[in-house]
């Protein structure tokens, strides 16, 4: 009979990202015409612009979080994790598949995205100078923001009720994903690290000096193309509503600081529940993406 470690070895060849609940999930968007310009917030340009930083980030930032994690892949025995990275790796290449195509439509509408999309590659360039457990950690901080973006993708009533239906379903689909793997590479981080704590801690004034420049620039140049720069009252407004108590990025930033803290995990803040609702919303026969969910079938088999 083979020993447990033996067995476990077999086993890891079998397994996939969907066998540990990280499935790589083949959707594709079709963006139609319908889609008004501003679809975010009732027709915010604040609101839509700060959506198209956000989408201009993600195809270069996935790529960044992908090889941080590919870095170290080779070192991790655990079948489980392995598995886990494998649906990590495949899950953020479908997101910044995605967003590239959302970029495009941007484009199209008259966003300028070349300037983000130059700032977020200039800010990812700084952040590739460090070492790569460093890197590593920076991306965990990154897939900390994001866990609770996708949260408030999820739960916040006022961003759902003001957000065109169609694009809804790309941002829905994106925060479920990241809430199913936002312990991947911090699971990693602790087994290769040799100080995963500092290397956190030093990850925070990293992503403050080299990316938030580029992603306020980035937000504020767009409004200003716009042309709605000085529609006051509006934009003050829609500011109001993002940075209010309980407002959609307030309620992200002011989980931040539990990052830092010695005994972090991810796994802390349980999204269970959350996860496995929308995951029958979205995903099923029947669910809100299953004319984009191309390969349903397969991952149910």
């Amino acid at each position: 009979m083979k020993d447990t470690k033996e067995f476990m070895a077999a086993e890891a060849v079998k397994m996939n990202g969907a066998a540990v609940g990280i499935p790589t999930r083949n959707l594709q968007f079709k963006h139609p015409e319908e889609v008004p310009r501003y679809f975010a917030y009732n027709g915010s340009v604040v609101g839509t612009s700060l959506k198209a930083v956000f989408s201009a980030i993600f195809p270069p930032g996935e790529r960044f979080f992908v090889e941080s994690v590919r870095h170290f892949r080779d070192q991790v025995k655990d079948p489980v994790l392995k598995a886990k990275i494998t649906g990590f790796i495949g899950q953020e290449s479908m997101h910044g598949r995605e967003h590239e195509s959302l970029n495009e439509w941007f484009e199209k509408r008259g966003f300028d995205m070349a300037f983000p999309e130059a700032q977020i590659k200039f800010s990812l360039w700084l952040c590739e100078q460090f070492s790569p457990s460093q890197q590593l950690a920076i991306t965990t901080l990154a897939e900390h923001f994001t866990a609770h973006l996708a949260e408030e993708w999820l739960t916040h009533e006022e961003f759902r009720g003001s957000t065109h239906s169609e694009m809804l379903k790309l941002w829905t689909w994106h925060g479920i994903e990241e809430l199913e793997h936002k312990e991947v590479a911090y699971d990693m981080l602790q087994q290769v690290s040799q100080n995963e704590h500092l290397e956190r801690i030093l990850a925070v004034p990293i992503i403050v000096t080299c990316m938030v420049p580029g992603i306020l620039g980035s937000w504020f140049y767009l409004v200003a193309r716009e042309g709605k720069l000085f529609d006051v009252q509006r934009n003050l407004s829609d500011l109001w509503a993002l940075f209010k108590p309980g407002g959609f990025l307030t309620n992200v930033l002011v989980q931040m600081p539990q990052f830092l803290l010695k005994d972090f995990h991810p796994k802390q803040r349980d999204t269970t529940a959350l996860v496995e609702r929308y995951r029958e919303e979205y995903f099923s026969d029947k669910g809100t993406v299953a004319e984009e969910f191309k390969n349903r079938k397969a991952i149910a088999g």
